[in-house]
C-alpha cells in the first residue's frame, strides 16, 4: 500500500506531459513528500471537458469499519465503497506523480526501522507520471484516492501485495472519460522494463 509519494513537477512540465489545463497558471511548489491527510495536485476534468488543475486532500473519509481513518488506497474495485465514484466520470482524476515509496517489510537491524523505498519511471530527462484516482467533494475537501492492483517485480522485491495504478499521459483520456470496464481494465501492473528503483531520496 503506498502511503507515500512525490510531486516535484512545475505547472509547464505538467501541462508538457497532460496537455493544457485550468486553474493555478502559476507555479506550483514542489511537493517533496506527500503523506495522507495532506493537500496535493490533482487534474480532472472541468464542465467543458478540459482539465482543470486543483489541489485535493489525499484520503477519502473512512467508513464505520475503517474506524474513521482516511481511505487512500482503492484495492478492490467491486466495494460498494468505490462503485458509485469509479462509474462517475465526473469523479475520475489523474495524480500527478514523480515517484512514490514502499516500506521494506523488515525493519533495519540497526535502526529496528522500516526503510524507504523509492521508485520511479526509467525517463530520466521526464520521469513525470500519473496514478489512476477518484475523487470526491466534501466538508474540508474535496478528497482524492488513487487505485491499486497487483504489484509488478520491481515493486514486489519490497512490496508484494499491491503497486498503485500508473498512467502513462497516453492513458489518461481512458481513465477519465471510458465507461468504468474499459477504465478499470487500466488497473494491471505497469511494466517491470518501464520503472526503476531509485536509491537516493529524489
Amino acid at each position: 500500500m503506498c502511503n507515500l509519494y512525490t510531486m516535484t513537477a512545475s505547472v509547464e512540465e505538467m501541462r508538457r506531459m497532460f496537455g493544457g489545463f485550468d486553474g493555478d497558471r502559476d507555479n506550483v511548489p514542489p511537493f517533496g513528500e506527500i503523506y495522507p491527510g495532506r493537500a496535493a495536485p490533482v487534474l480532472r476534468r472541468n464542465e467543458s471537458g478540459g482539465l482543470k488543475l486543483e489541489t485535493m486532500i489525499w484520503g477519502f473519509p473512512g467508513p464505520a469499519a475503517a474506524k474513521g481513518r482516511p481511505v487512500t488506497n482503492v484495492r478492490n474495485l467491486d466495494s460498494p465503497f468505490w462503485l458509485s465514484a469509479l462509474g462517475n466520470r465526473e469523479r475520475r482524476c489523474i495524480v500527478p506523480v514523480s515517484s512514490f515509496c514502499e516500506w521494506t517489510a523488515d525493519p533495519d537491524p540497526v535502526t529496528k526501522r522500516k526503510s524507504k523505498v523509492w521508485f520511479g519511471l526509467h525517463e530520466a530527462d521526464d520521469p513525470l507520471f500519473a496514478f489512476a484516482g477518484i475523487w470526491r467533494p466534501g466538508g474540508g475537501g474535496p478528497f482524492m484516492a488513487f487505485l491499486t492492483c497487483d504489484a509488478n517485480e520491481v515493486v514486489g522485491a519490497v512490496h508484494p501485495k499491491a503497486m498503485p495504478v500508473i498512467l502513462r499521459a497516453s492513458y489518461a483520456a481512458q481513465w477519465l472519460d471510458q465507461e468504468r470496464e474499459a477504465a478499470c481494465a487500466l488497473a494491471v501492473p505497469f511494466p517491470d522494463t518501464d520503472m526503476r528503483r531509485i536509491d537516493a531520496h529524489p
